[in-house]
């Protein structure tokens, strides 16, 4: 795995969330938009840190076809009730659920979290749409530290990218409305050469 590079703009061991206000929406179509605010996340550095050491990362193969291949990227998963690794991932859970409730009309309640570990670590082209989110709008929250990668949407049946979002170093975004059904999002693999990133994504009950 890559060495972490710092960003210049977060140079505190302080791992703290600042204020959700400042956040701003892109409206893509048909129902779908994604808010993102850069750097909430203070000590974003830091918390990487600490999460790649503590979480019980794990490797999944998946069936492809006719055989089985590695997932490019480690897994950690945490269900509902289920504590979170770090007490900044419980307060930014709950900060969200408190921001969107208007919206969302309920509590974010289970994180996932992909580990990257250099630029050959990816995740195809999807939806969220297992469960709930088949039919229904509804809300994935992303937020991301370490170096920073590409998180890049376009419309569910193909064509150009829409959206194409650097994310990393305390950055967040929340994909929202029919996002999950009217539209694709991925990570791509990267040529640069990239250190690690984790992703934690926030969801409601009973969307995967």
């Amino acid at each position: 795995m890559h060495a972490l590079q710092g960003s210049l703009f977060d140079q505190t061991d302080e791992i703290r969330l600042g204020p959700l206000s400042p956040v701003r929406r892109t409206v893509l179509g048909a129902g779908a938009w994604v808010d993102r605010l850069p750097g909430w996340l203070a000590g974003a550095d830091a918390l990487f840190e600490r999460l790649a050491a503590d979480v019980p990362w794990r490797a999944e193969r998946r069936q492809m076809y006719d055989r089985q291949v590695e997932v490019p990227r480690l897994l950690a998963s945490y269900g509902a009730g289920e504590p979170l690794p770090h007490p900044v991932l419980t307060e930014a859970r709950e900060a969200l659920g408190r921001h969107y409730a208007a919206e969302l009309g309920e509590p974010f309640v289970t994180a996932g979290l992909c580990l990257y570990r250099d630029g050959r670590d990816s995740v195809a082209w999807h939806g969220d749409r297992t469960g709930r989110s088949a039919t229904e709008d509804t809300m994935v929250a992303i937020l991301s530290v370490g170096d920073p990668r590409d998180l890049v949407l376009r419309p569910r049946d193909g064509g150009p990218t829409l959206l194409r979002l650097p994310l990393g170093h305390g950055d967040l975004v929340v994909m929202g409305g029919s996002c999950q059904r009217t539209m694709e999002h991925a990570v791509p693999k990267s040529v640069r050469a990239v250190g690690p990133r984790i992703s934690i994504q926030f969801r409601t009950r009973g969307v995967m």
